[in-house]
């Protein structure tokens, strides 16, 4: 399976050195000074594009890659203001998109898990909820995309008390993600940590090789189920 690059800073740069590993062959790089198309033309074809650049580069990288009728998979995080144009765009091209903001395959799990801990909060007077995420100093958007993406599970698991919502950027900390739930007598936290970046990389690889062939706008819980 022929894979495409798109930002070849960290994440991008982990794509490549893993990419063997999930029987993926590198078919090209795009980055600042090496656009999409010129890459693209001198590159034997592609099945999939993953998209690791930044957030302001995303809607002009999904319409360059869906006029060549390329799926992607979309890692970069602060760009879901542009969402509904992203999908018209993946919709008119007939491609298939897969977007998350955390690759993490334990991370996803997590996810279910906070949803039915929502659920049954829910149903309780007098809880308090709350998310903490911690990232490196460089990561620019806060709170993290990971953190809206708890958020809104929760929402949609009926939680709809207040839910207070920090952010921490300081040195090189890869990634924790704690939901809590505080009651009168008792709290309950649930924790996610990331100790080695390459997770992200590996999830995305996968999410290249489920991708193939399909045509829809996609989630990690559309390739994990639940």
């Amino acid at each position: 399976m022929r894979v495409f690059i798109v930002g070849h800073g960290r994440m991008g740069r982990l794509i490549e050195e893993l990419a063997a590993q999930h029987g993926c062959e590198i078919a090209g790089i795009a980055d600042i000074d090496r656009p999409i198309g010129d890459v693209l033309a001198a590159s034997e074809p592609v099945d999939v594009a993953i998209d690791f650049s930044s957030a302001e580069a995303v809607r002009l990288n999904l319409a360059a890659l869906a006029a060549r009728k390329v799926n992607v998979v979309i890692g970069t995080t602060g760009w879901q203001d542009a969402a509904v144009d992203l999908r018209a765009t993946a919709e008119a091209a007939g491609i298939g998109v897969l977007a998350s903001a955390n690759f993490s395959l334990g991370m996803n799990i997590f996810r279910l898990l906070v949803e039915q801990a929502s659920a049954r909060y829910a149903a309780l007077a007098d809880t308090g909820a709350w998310i903490q995420e911690a990232h490196h100093a460089a990561k620019k958007d806060a709170p993290s995309g990971t953190a809206l993406l708890l958020l809104a599970a929760m929402r949609e698991a009926g939680y709809t008390a207040n839910i207070d919502v920090s952010s921490t950027r300081a040195g090189f900390i890869p990634g924790t993600h704690v939901v809590g739930f505080d009651g009168p007598a008792e709290t309950v936290t649930l924790t996610h940590a990331v100790r080695d970046r390459s997770v992200f990389a590996h999830g995305a690889l996968e999410a290249a090789r489920w991708l193939k062939g399909r045509r829809g706008w996609f989630s990690m819980r559309d390739m994990i189920g639940g």
